[in-house]
């Protein structure tokens, strides 16, 4: 799916998805949580892809729900107050965090709010020093939506997450890397070929193992240490069953590097 608001290109096996509101710096209306939804879910089906980068366009990643609307309805008439609509807003989370290809967040500029758990509820967070954080929220009047409760606790701890939260402050790109919210903070002028050179990687390796590694780490914090060991015996028995794992072997054995077809 692809449209003028949002955006989905692919070559070598990476999408990317875009979106493309410059003027709202990105933000999302309330009729465009199911495109998203539609598009990540298009996307987990589709064997070509075997990678995904999400980012914004121009400048910004994204601000988050766009509350404003068209300037012409109250602010107490949003879609995006109503539990229904909320639940549009979750299944786009989800099919964004459950897809099991690795996923990228590329962020420049704002990434707050919804945008902001958009980006945590991708596999790996890159920002340039550009990049400014906030759970925004609480200066909304609003609480943590976009699966911020969930992703923001498991990836910075609980009191800082509460901290992050509560006071709603934006934080500039150092300091999102050095609590541990993104996994790398580079140069503005690097910051494409550096998610590239990630997504080509991703790309480039056994998909099945990567989706099964990918699940087993996301369900880690819900597990215990048998069922986890239990969930990765049965995961590695499939694994040994596909014809990856076996050109792997070859491909060390030859000394070349292998070529992973995701079957």
């Amino acid at each position: 799916m692809s449209s003028e608001r949002l955006l989905v290109e692919r070559a070598d096996g990476i999408v990317t998805v875009t979106l493309n509101r410059p003027r709202r710096k990105n933000a999302v209306p309330s009729d465009m949580w199911d495109e998203l939804a539609e598009t990540f879910r298009e996307i987990a089906v589709r064997r070509d892809d075997r990678a995904v980068i999400v980012t914004g366009a121009e400048g910004d990643f994204c601000s988050g729900a766009d509350l404003a609307g068209d300037g012409n309805e109250p602010p107490e008439h949003l879609d995006q107050h109503q539990l229904s609509a909320m639940r549009r807003v979750g299944a786009a989370c989800v099919a964004l965090a459950e897809m099991p290809k690795p996923t990228i967040a590329k962020v420049s500029g704002v990434a707050v709010g919804a945008g902001l758990n958009m980006a945590l509820a991708c596999d790996l967070v890159v920002a340039d020093r550009t990049a400014r954080f906030a759970e925004i929220f609480a200066k909304r009047g609003l609480s943590i939506d976009f699966g911020g409760s969930w992703f923001l606790p498991r990836r910075i701890g609980l009191h800082r997450a509460k901290e992050l939260a509560l006071f709603a402050d934006l934080i500039d790109a150092d300091e999102a890397d050095r609590i541990g919210l993104v996994n790398r903070v580079v140069d503005n002028d690097q910051l494409d070929t550096f998610v590239a050179d990630w997504a080509a990687r991703l790309a480039a390796g056994p998909p099945i193992a990567l989706a099964q590694t990918k699940r087993l780490l996301n369900e880690s914090f819900e597990s215990t240490l048998q069922r986890s060991l239990e969930n990765e015996g049965s995961a590695q028995t499939v694994n040994f069953a596909t014809s990856d794992t076996a050109e792997a072997v070859r491909a060390f054995v030859e000394k070349r590097t292998p070529e992973f077809k995701g079957r």
